[in-house]
């Protein structure tokens, strides 16, 4: 079983940039694959990036690709989300997910573990 905590979400201008992190319990950190998505009101829920165990593949929605870093730190079992030039129509509550494995780790139903996420608001 694994737990995942957000943190890291807010208001903010658009333009401007938040870091993201969620911490995972465990102590086989590296064996999952980790991942963002976001849920705007009214939508569903959306493929935002994705990072394998060891970092060494990683995916991006077409939509943040250029804006937004996904990155981890094994050490500390924990993921990030780096998001610049942030977007009004980036506002949604964003998510983190852990898969066991790695492929495939777009789809919602690739993964196994969700967050309980985390407010992000891009004001115009």
């Amino acid at each position: 079983q694994v737990q995942l905590v957000e943190s890291g979400g807010g208001l903010v201008q658009a333009g401007g940039s938040l870091r993201l992190s969620c911490a995972a319990s465990g102590r086989t950190f590296d064996w999952y694959a980790m991942g963002w998505f976001r849920q705007a009101p009214g939508k569903e829920r959306a493929f935002v990036a994705a990072i394998t165990g060891t970092g060494g593949g990683i995916d991006y929605a077409g939509s943040v690709k250029g804006r937004f870093t996904i990155s981890r730190d094994n050490a500390k079992n924990t993921v990030y989300l780096q998001m610049n030039s942030l977007k009004p129509e980036d506002t949604a509550v964003y998510y983190c997910a852990a898969r066991y494995g790695s492929y495939p780790m777009m789809n919602v139903d690739d993964f196994h573990y969700w967050g309980q996420g985390t407010q992000v608001t891009v004001s115009s």
